[in-house]
């Protein structure tokens, strides 16, 4: 999926240098998935486009360098850039974009968990969501084994969630 890698570099080689500034900034204040950590700012301010391509997708892979670029672009007011960006790659599936969504508005996360099981989800994965208090936090601890998941399990998830909760996928779709 080499596409991202170019996609992101277009993305951050078509900024103006106070936007490419703007946006190393931001990326060090903007929230972070669990289990990720920060580039270290001595290191960022330094990069030009190309170094920082490479520092974002050897740290946060991938499919995630390309949300996180999304979502940075859009804070600093670049919404057409993230826009193409984000067609470009199709980088955010539909359960990491509406990733925080999902985390308040599910409410039969036991069955989400059922149909996951053995499929997604580890017996260990499945008894620690399981152990969690709330609905929200116990959609926030699966979606902290969400970096581990391929498109499958992605689709996997969001196809649970249609047959389960059809009015929250429907209504997110919409926006």
């Amino acid at each position: 999926m080499g596409c991202t890698r170019d996609a992101i570099l277009d993305a951050l080689e078509n900024l103006t240098a106070d936007e490419f500034k703007k946006f190393k900034l931001k990326l060090l204040s903007v929230p972070l998935r669990e289990g990720y950590g920060r580039i270290p700012r001595g290191t960022l301010m330094s990069m030009d486009a190309i170094d920082l391509t490479d520092k974002l997708v050897s740290s946060y892979l991938e499919e995630y360098s390309a949300e996180l670029t999304i979502i940075v672009l859009r804070e600093i007011g670049m919404q057409e850039t993230a826009e193409d960006l984000r067609i470009k790659c199709k980088a955010l599936h539909f359960v990491d974009q509406h990733r925080a969504a999902l985390i308040a508005r599910v409410t039969d996360v036991e069955g989400v968990l059922d149909a996951l099981y053995g499929k997604v989800l580890s017996d260990a994965q499945y008894e620690a969501v399981r152990a969690e208090s709330t609905n929200t936090m116990k959609m926030r601890k699966l979606f902290s084994f969400a970096p581990a998941w391929d498109k499958t399990c992605k689709d996997l998830l969001l196809q649970t969630l249609r047959n389960i909760h059809p009015y929250l996928v429907a209504d997110l779709e919409k926006s």
